[in-house]
């Protein structure tokens, strides 16, 4: 286990946005965090990379809770529908990542070629789509050290194509060991691309796990159903 997330609370005045959310994150893996528009999916992760104070809960990585400091050394939280550096060119914004964050020089060839990315290289970040955007996004992410990567929609403005082409780049990474933690509002990208799930709903977790288990989880509840894919077992289970 890379790290463990316990009671993680927040409120927004009268709305609460989570309730006593806990789960794993396992070393390596591609793990999704699922629900609908609403959820508490972007909350959830600006909690844990600590861009958003949360009102209860810890992160523990061996049993021992982490200070800011160690969960900046252990992950790095790409945001949803963001242009930064808007004026400068994506080959000026990989190389700042790899300068100003030491991201994985050797890697930056090898991510530009798998995030299609060669001929994008001289425009500015201002002048791309929301798909290209979220490419250069991706690579951003990807370029990085921490060995946890955490991607709000990740597949957001891609084509299919473009989806699996950065799924097949994921597995890559997460082969070697990188643990690539994915929030997706699309049940059939994240039945296809992930190794494990977090069903998220209303703020609460409804469920951890494959898609087995998940479903051994919902036929547990009733029995008299079979569920035959990652839909139904959300569904029943939410």
């Amino acid at each position: 286990m890379l790290f463990e997330v316990s009671g993680l609370s927040k409120r927004f005045r009268q709305i609460a946005a989570l309730s006593d959310v806990s789960f794993q994150v396992r070393e390596g893996e591609v793990l999704g965090l699922i629900g609908p528009n609403g959820a508490g999916k972007s909350t959830l992760f600006e909690c844990v990379a600590g861009v958003l104070p949360s009102d209860a809960g810890s992160i523990r990585a061996n049993g021992v809770p982490l200070k800011r400091r160690n969960i900046i050394e252990l992950l790095f939280y790409v945001p949803d529908a963001i242009a930064p550096w808007t004026d400068q060119s994506v080959h000026w914004v990989l190389d700042y990542v790899i300068g100003f964050f030491h991201g994985q020089a050797r890697l930056r060839n090898e991510i530009i070629d798998q995030l299609d990315l060669r001929t994008l290289l001289h425009q500015s970040i201002g002048t791309l789509s929301k798909g290209q955007r979220k490419r250069v996004l991706l690579a951003i992410g990807l370029l990085t050290r921490q060995p946890a990567l955490l991607v709000d929609e990740p597949f957001e403005g891609l084509d299919l194509r473009q989806a699996r082409d950065i799924a097949a780049a994921f597995r890559i990474h997460s082969a070697r060991g990188r643990t690539l933690f994915l929030s997706i509002h699309q049940i059939s990208d994240a039945a296809r691309f992930c190794d494990r799930f977090i069903l998220l709903s209303n703020g609460r977790v409804c469920g951890e796990g494959t898609v087995s288990e998940l479903a051994s989880l919902a036929a547990a509840r009733d029995p008299s159903k079979d569920y035959q894919n990652l839909e139904e077992v959300f569904l029943a289970l939410t």
